[in-house]
């Protein structure tokens, strides 16, 4: 069949009508155009859509019938023109989002939340993964943005802070340290310790060695696990103790006691990265409250 949402609408004016005259003034066409144009639409279903006389123009069954899937089309149609619009603008659609223990700990909940009142037609998909993951899963194109440790050296990548925080160590609650109101890291230099891996927490560990170094030693890592989840419970078992930042404060449980380091003053960054190259209009949105919450 070669009619289109012309023969459509004009049908549906006439429809609506029951007078061509008046349904061509409608239209803002000329009466026997639209007579021609309603007369090949029948043609093509095979079917009579108005009984006419002189006098009166009527609906017939098939026409009737026809006029209601007509309406489910042009709302149909009507719909994706204007959600198509809505995703250009940035009002609808999804956001793929990478997360670090920190980053879920900290800030990010609140931002997510604020955003997401803002913009309620975009579709929130948060994806808990180490910083390493996430870059790759950035390159790949399998995320719009990671929240990481950071800063990060990217090329072709651009970033903002989102929060920075004080190192702190967490001990099990019969640990000889665990009544101290804080602790030297020196200290620690004969301690076991918990972490994540070297591979899987890289960007972590570009912070903790250092620090340890200045203070004279290496960590003396016995276990290691992937998140602080399983960290924190290790350590609960009294396996070690470890190093994390102070929005660990907020997921210890029983058992595990929270102690600053007096003479840490360097802090975590957690940073949103995303590539520099054309984001799409929802990333864009992001980005930019992203930046204005973090100036306010």
């Amino acid at each position: 069949m070669k009619f289109g949402l012309r023969h459509i609408r004009y049908f549906m004016a006439v429809a609506e009508e029951l007078h061509f005259r008046r349904a061509a003034e409608r239209l803002g066409i000329a009466q026997p155009a639209l007579s021609r144009a309603v007369r090949d639409l029948e043609d093509q279903l095979g079917v009579r859509l108005f009984d006419r006389t002189n006098r009166s123009v009527q609906i017939t069954q098939a026409g009737t019938t026809f006029l209601e899937g007509c309406r489910g089309v042009i709302n149909a149609v009507e719909n994706t023109v204007e959600n198509t619009r809505r995703v250009h603008d940035g009002q609808i659609g999804r956001l793929r989002i990478g997360y670090t223990d920190m980053a879920i700990a900290g800030l990010l909940p609140r931002r997510l939340k604020d955003f997401q009142a803002q913009q309620p037609g975009l579709v929130l998909q948060p994806h808990h993964d180490v910083t390493t993951a996430q870059l790759h899963k950035l390159d790949a194109g399998e995320l719009d943005v990671g929240f990481v440790t950071g800063p990060i050296s990217r090329l072709g990548y651009d970033q903002c802070l989102i929060q920075s925080e004080r190192f702190v160590c967490v001990l099990y609650e019969h640990h000889p340290l665990a009544n101290r109101s804080s602790i030297r890291l020196e200290e620690l230099a004969h301690e076991d310790f918990v972490h994540g891996t070297s591979k899987d927490w890289e960007h972590f560990h570009a912070y903790l060695i250092p620090l340890c170094r200045r203070s004279g030693f290496v960590p003396r890592v016995v276990q290691e696990a992937f998140n602080s989840a399983g960290i924190l419970g290790l350590v609960a078992c009294g396996m070690g103790v470890t190093i994390l930042t102070e929005s660990v404060r907020g997921s210890v449980g029983a058992g595990l006691i929270v102690v600053p380091l007096e003479d840490v003053s360097e802090q975590l960054q957690t940073v949103a990265i995303w590539k520099s190259e054309t984001p799409d209009r929802a990333t864009t949105l992001f980005i930019d409250f992203l930046r204005r919450d973090g100036s306010s």
